[in-house]
């Protein structure tokens, strides 16, 4: 059997938009296997200075990433969309184990296979310090701020 991850290319707005969602949904549950079943098995990555192949790549670096982001919580925004590519910009905020806290602000280029998985991923990533009382993404989206875009700043 076929895995299959709908919405499939070609994406609408509509669908792209579902297709954000679902990875900012997926990301939030800070579950490394859950994360990588929305990627080919042999899906190529470029993750800051990091190259990954493959679901068991993804695995062990997302575990490694949310063993040092504590209290990760991510917002992820659709930018554009053609055909089976999406570009996404986001925003995370995570502290380290010394107690600092961060927001990450990034960009992501996504391609599709036909079944809806992503078989390419290259993200760009710059982190700010901030403070405790500078944090304003605290937890999942609420339902009521799903399509709602993140600020710049």
């Amino acid at each position: 059997m076929v895995e299959s991850r709908p919405p499939f290319p070609p994406f609408t707005a509509e669908t792209a938009a579902q297709k954000v969602q679902a990875a900012e949904d997926a990301w939030n549950t800070r579950d490394p296997r859950r994360v990588a079943l929305a990627y080919t098995p042999d899906s190529v990555w470029r993750n800051r200075d990091s190259f990954v192949v493959g679901r068991e790549q993804i695995v062990e670096l997302l575990t490694a990433k949310w063993e040092r982001e504590l209290d990760y919580a991510l917002r992820k925004s659709l930018w554009a969309f053609h055909d089976n590519r999406i570009a996404v910009r986001f925003q995370y905020e995570c502290r380290d184990r010394d107690g600092q806290w961060w927001r990450s602000y990034g960009n992501e280029l996504w391609e599709f296979d036909e079944h809806g998985l992503m078989a390419r991923r290259e993200a760009s990533i710059n982190d700010v310090a901030i403070t405790e009382a500078d944090r304003r993404i605290l937890g999942p989206r609420p339902e009521d701020e799903r399509g709602k875009d993140i600020p710049l700043q």
